[in-house]
């Protein structure tokens, strides 16, 4: 094992919404609408949830509530700005009163965005960085149909600028949904491609979450919990959706990595990951998942004791100099993410050599580098996306 850990000498606020979770939590949505007070719900999804069963049970349990629901499905992988504003054009027309987001991060960020629009007015763009996000936003419910965003659980919503080919990221306490219902069950209709990149999302949550600036010991708790789940579990549910026990464990490593890493904040895969995704429109866990093994290398060099931790907690070998071990985790989830099916470099995502300096001032301008444990540099960064094309 590395070194104890110090306990931060700080106070801390944790965050998270109210949670419905087990299997057959989903058929509770409607009462939970309606229990917020909604009665003209706006449901965001996307065009392959349209086709599963849940988004006909969705429709069919709010208007048993006696609810009047309206729709907007055009929401895509890395979701636009403008996706968010023709959102919101549907919600005024609805009359809408209230968002509920059936989907994975894309949708739920999405439904996010809207929220604030309908309550602070402007352009989503506007709102990039921490708590600029004023007003109270209406109710947000967010049912995750993947095991590894964490946007139901978190203060993040994530766009994509289309002008400067990045994601903005936008950070603030009323962004948390006032609700999640996490039902296990929903999984079972997610790509294994899909799959594999939002459980190869949340590992990269668990690690940031427990090496950053910002972390707590009810972060930290939450994290090896998380970690253990997915190790044991993402490639059991990647070779087959319908294994219920290993969807189980994935929702919850989800659930519990989502609440760790919205209230420590993450780290320089997710701000290195951010600009790639809105330059290559590529999955945002696939990036991750090539970008993690090389920023654990590069901060092992000051807080190689706490990825000993985690290399422990997934029952690597942690005999020897604590940098020995931590490229040890790191060449382990690089060997992970490979045998669930992610590329190994950046290039088959569309990154080339002449955008890595592009790529490196957007990535050192992101919200997530403040809380990265090692001080990030130009030169740096930029040696790091070098290493990972």
């Amino acid at each position: 094992m590395g070194g104890p850990r110090p306990a931060p000498n700080r106070v801390a606020k944790f965050h998270t919404p109210e949670i419905v979770v087990g299997p057959g939590s989903f058929p509770e949505t409607g009462a939970v609408v309606a229990g917020l007070g909604v009665q003209r719900p706006l449901v965001v999804s996307d065009r392959h949830l349209e086709t599963t069963p849940w988004y006909a049970q969705l429709l069919d349990g709010l208007r048993a509530q006696g609810l009047t629901p309206a729709s907007y499905l055009d929401v895509t992988p890395n979701p636009r700005a403008g996706e968010v504003a023709d959102g919101f054009t549907a919600y005024r027309a609805h009359g809408a009163d209230g968002l509920i987001a059936l989907g994975g991060g894309s949708v739920i960020d999405t439904a996010k965005g809207v929220a604030v629009l309908a309550s602070n007015g402007g352009v989503i763009l506007e709102y990039e960085g921490i708590d600029r996000v004023r007003r109270p936003l209406p109710p947000v419910v967010a049912i995750p149909t993947t095991a590894g965003s964490g946007a139901d659980v978190s203060q993040f919503c994530i766009i994509n600028d289309p002008e400067r080919r990045t994601k903005v990221t936008i950070i603030g306490r009323t962004l948390v949904p006032n609700v999640t219902v996490i039902d296990p069950t929903l999984l079972t209709t997610a790509p294994s491609e899909v799959t594999a990149q939002a459980g190869m999302d949340t590992l990269t949550h668990c690690v940031e979450a427990y090496v950053s600036l910002a972390h707590g010991r009810l972060t930290d708790s939450l994290v090896l919990e998380s970690l253990t789940g997915v190790w044991g579990n993402l490639e059991r549910l990647v070779d087959d959706p319908a294994d219920r026990l290993a969807g189980e464990e994935m929702a919850m490593a989800s659930l519990r990595a989502g609440m760790a890493f919205t209230n420590a904040i993450l780290g320089a895969a997710h701000a290195m990951s951010h600009p790639v995704g809105g330059h290559c429109d590529a999955p945002h866990g696939t990036i991750n998942s090539v970008l993690l093994p090389h920023v654990i290398r590069y901060n092992a060099f000051v807080c190689a004791d706490d990825f000993v931790n985690l290399a422990d907690a997934v029952g690597l070998d942690t005999s020897g100099d604590p940098q020995v071990v931590a490229d040890r985790l790191a060449d382990a989830i690089a060997g992970l993410a490979t045998r669930v099916g992610m590329p190994d470099t950046l290039t088959p995502l569309g990154v080339r050599a002449e955008d890595l300096s592009l790529l490196t001032r957007h990535a050192l301008a992101d919200s997530c580098m403040v809380t990265n444990p090692r001080r990030p540099e130009e030169s740096g960064i930029l040696d790091l996306y070098r290493q990972a094309l």
